[in-house]
């Protein structure tokens, strides 16, 4: 038995599911983790030790096993999670470490002095955030982050082994029922690189961009 019409719109289904979990973990994540950029570069020393603490315990543990912690860990303490919350959850934790990361990173490359000019002007630390160093730190955010958002989209993949019906796990599906492992495959293949090749020429074009206006 091969590849029906419809099974491919089974995994154009669950490519869908991909997209979303990929957004949430974007979005969601993404406000998460400019808080815990802004953690990072607190004056508060217990605030930056628990956001540090956050971005080493998420960046040193797998998400398979976070995931794996949240769908099958939660029930024993009675909070049963279906897998598209378990994988929300996950993957959202998890963007947030790294770009928490990656935008704390694109703040401190803020020349210093763009900090002592701002304060010459009398202006309040949240002010010089606002109007000063976060406009150039988006600037220079932008390509890593569309770049991040590859790795997003591809981690999604790991859903499918706690029961997520999203691409890679409707194709194990797939397979089961047609064992044609190689086909089936290589369409999702080329359904995720479908996703993640305009990001990553978009990425390289905005980097580019950024380094011809640098020079």
């Amino acid at each position: 038995m091969g590849i029906s019409s419809a099974h491919f719109a089974a995994l154009l289904n669950g490519m869908m599911w991909t997209v979303g979990l990929s957004l949430i973990g974007f979005i969601v994540g993404g406000s998460l983790g400019f808080v815990v950029a802004l953690g990072r570069i607190s004056r508060s020393a217990p605030v930056a030790w628990l956001a540090s603490c956050y971005v080493k315990l998420i960046q040193g543990t797998p998400l398979l096993i976070v995931m794996f912690v949240l769908y099958f860990g939660l029930p024993i303490v009675g909070l049963e999670v279906p897998p598209i919350v378990a994988a929300s959850i996950g993957i959202t934790l998890f963007s947030a470490a790294y770009l928490g990361e990656i935008w704390r990173g694109c703040l401190q490359a803020v020349s210093r002095t763009q900090w002592e000019a701002a304060d010459c002007l009398a202006l309040s630390r949240t002010q010089r955030l606002w109007l000063v160093v976060l406009p150039q730190a988006l600037r220079i955010a932008t390509p890593p982050t569309v770049g991040f958002m590859v790795q997003i989209i591809k981690n999604t993949s790991i859903a499918s082994v706690i029961g997520m019906a999203e691409m890679t796990y409707i194709g194990k599906m797939i397979n089961n029922s047609t064992f044609q492992p190689f086909t089936t495959y290589m369409i999702i293949a080329a359904l995720y690189f479908c996703l993640c090749f305009p990001l990553s020429w978009w990425s390289r074009r905005l980097e580019r961009r950024l380094n011809v206006a640098h020079r």
